[in-house]
């Protein structure tokens, strides 16, 4: 098979930053992915739902700014404008009930998100317990069947960053699924073979055939593993939160993804950060892919064997499980070779540099309608 006709895909989870940054990285989402799950850990936080119809504001004003930039054709200029950004809030201990009531009437907000407090960047305003502090709000979500989107990782300084998130499913994943049967849950950019296993076998669905609890994967998971980090020495570009792991977590997640199971789905957790920032001192966590993110996963299914369940993975299964219908038109992929330049021009003359910059991905995305 040297060609993929889906349904125009959807990312279930990206980080689209603001203001400037924004501005640069948004075309590369709205080109190749017709939805996306926006994550709100910017500084300050989304918190409220009327913060978050601000933000979705922001990210189609960009939207606009990009088709009068003269850099897009008049097709592409109409695919970004179809973009719809689904707008999440950032859970603290101070969100209510009635906010949640706010986020759902909204139409605009599709989910709540859990950043266990120094879990990952701009995490900081996160939960530290999160049945102590937000049984009422997880209740009305469970009621309400708005999903928590959970970023999974313990922060314990004493629990090795490897193991911190199959310590996370046995200290949080199962006491919530305990407490809160129905409440509707995504394991997000999930990276061991536990956190696989634990999506599969705790599937089930809600009184309109939704799945309760579902999972994202990204591609930099599904390629590598953690010796990409060390590869000719320390690769900062490579580095993520949560961390790559071993080989037989890279595979079981790989077996997960190409599984045709429909818990399963796309969420690229592409997280742009300039140059300088990734070759730091401190270098920033987070891998930049949504501008090759389709090839790069296309690659990952061909390698297993497995594109005839690619359509389901990037296309299908997000949309059922949101309740949402899936896109028209479609998008053609090709085993076509293609270039990623060594950087891109971002806010800083230092630019940004992609998931595998300098070298090549063998699909490409060759028509989108």
């Amino acid at each position: 098979m040297d060609t993929l006709h889906i349904a125009p895909p959807d990312d279930w989870h990206v980080h689209l930053r603001d203001g400037d940054a924004l501005d640069h990285v948004i075309a590369a989402t709205a080109l190749n992915f017709r939805r996306a799950i926006v994550m709100p850990n910017l500084k300050p936080p989304v918190t409220t739902t009327l913060l978050a119809m601000a933000y979705r504001d922001r990210i189609l004003a960009s939207i606009e700014k990009a088709c009068a930039s003269g850099q897009y054709s008049s097709s592409e200029q109409a695919i970004l404008r179809q973009f719809q950004p689904l707008m999440v809030l950032y859970l603290t201990g101070a969100t209510s009930p009635t906010e949640v009531d706010r986020a759902l009437a909204s139409g605009v907000v599709h989910a709540v998100k859990l950043y266990p407090a120094g879990a990952t960047t701009n995490s900081e305003a996160g939960v530290s317990d999160l049945l102590g502090q937000c049984s009422a709000v997880l209740e009305r979500m469970q009621t309400l069947g708005l999903p928590l989107l959970v970023h999974g990782e313990v922060t314990d300084a004493h629990v090795d960053v490897f193991d911190r998130e199959a310590r996370f499913i046995d200290e949080v994943m199962v006491p919530l699924r305990e407490r809160f049967p129905a409440l509707r849950v995504v394991f997000e950019h999930i990276t061991t073979r536990q956190a696989a296993q634990f999506v599969t076998e705790q599937a089930g669905v809600d009184a309109s055939g939704r799945q309760l609890l579902a999972a994202t994967i990204t591609p930099q998971h599904l390629l590598y593993n953690r010796n990409a980090l060390f590869s000719g020495g320390l690769q900062p570009h490579w580095y993520c939160l949560p961390v790559l792991k071993r080989e037989e977590h890279r595979v079981a997640l790989l077996d997960a993804a190409t599984s045709g199971l429909p818990q399963f789905f796309l969420g690229t957790d592409s997280a742009p950060h300039a140059r300088h920032l990734k070759e730091a001192s401190c270098g920033c966590a987070g891998c930049y892919s949504s501008p090759y993110a389709l090839g790069l996963y296309a690659e990952a299914f061909d390698a297993a064997g497995a594109l005839n369940h690619f359509e389901a993975f990037a296309s299908l299964n997000g949309p059922a499980f949101y309740g949402l219908p899936v896109n028209s038109g479609r998008v053609v992929l090709t085993r076509n070779p293609q270039d990623i330049p060594e950087r891109l021009p971002f806010v800083t003359d230092s630019g940004i540099v992609p998931l595998r910059a300098g070298s090549s991905v063998q699909w490409s995305v060759t028509e989108r309608a």
